[in-house]
Parts: C-alpha cells; sequence; structure tokens
C-alpha cells in the first residue's frame, strides 16, 4: 500500500469516527433558555425583524471596497521586480488615486457621517 492510499484511508477513518462519536456523546437537551434568541444577556425587546438602516449597508460596502484594494496591492512588491516597474507603479498609483478620490466623494456627501 502506497503513503498516498495509506494518508486518504486514515483521514477517511478518523473521520467518520470523529464524527460518529460527535452523534454519539452530544448532548440534545433543549430548553427553553438554549432556544431563546441571544440578545447580550436581556430579554429581548420587541421584534427582530426590524429594518437597519442604509448606513450599515454602505459602510459595509465601503469596508469591502478598501479590502479589496489591499488585496489587489498585496502582490506589489513582487511586480516592481518585473521588467516594467514603471508600468506597475503607473497601474498602481491610478488605482490608489481613483480610490481615494471615492473616498473623498462619499466624505464630501456625508457618507461616512453617522449622525445627521
Amino acid at each position: 500500500m502506497n503513503m498516498i492510499t495509506f494518508m486518504i484511508a486514515l483521514s477517511a477513518t478518523l473521520s467518520i469516527a470523529l464524527t460518529a462519536l460527535n452523534f454519539w456523546l452530544a448532548q440534545m437537551n433543549p430548553d427553553p433558555e438554549k432556544l431563546s434568541p441571544y440578545e447580550c444577556g436581556f430579554d429581548p425587546l420587541g421584534s427582530a425583524r426590524l429594518p437597519f438602516s442604509i448606513r450599515f449597508f454602505l459602510v459595509a460596502i465601503l469596508f469591502l471596497l478598501f479590502d479589496l484594494e489591499i488585496a489587489l496591492l498585496l502582490p506589489l512588491p513582487w511586480a516592481t521586480q518585473l521588467q516594467t516597474p514603471t508600468t506597475t507603479l503607473t497601474w498602481t498609483s491610478a488605482l490608489i488615486i481613483i480610490l481615494t478620490l471615492g473616498l473623498v466623494y462619499e466624505w464630501i456627501q456625508g457618507g461616512l457621517e453617522w449622525a445627521e
């Protein structure tokens, strides 16, 4: 038996054994305390289906946008070692300028203000 087959068989056996052990040892005792919604130690006040402000979604989208910017700029130190680093730096500068202009626009429009 070669090593890959042995490792696959061992992984499958261990996974099945641990899953079966979990189902066998798990305690299924639901009570009203466990089934109630968690609200930071307080009793639930009102409906949980109240609409959120659109500002929460705007901040989440801005976070994702700038998180994507970091992911795009992460390989920059390796990209500067290419044959034409000026092209890389030009595109990087263009990306940073566009995102900075977008941030300034959001700031001027008041999209980052929590209180009106």
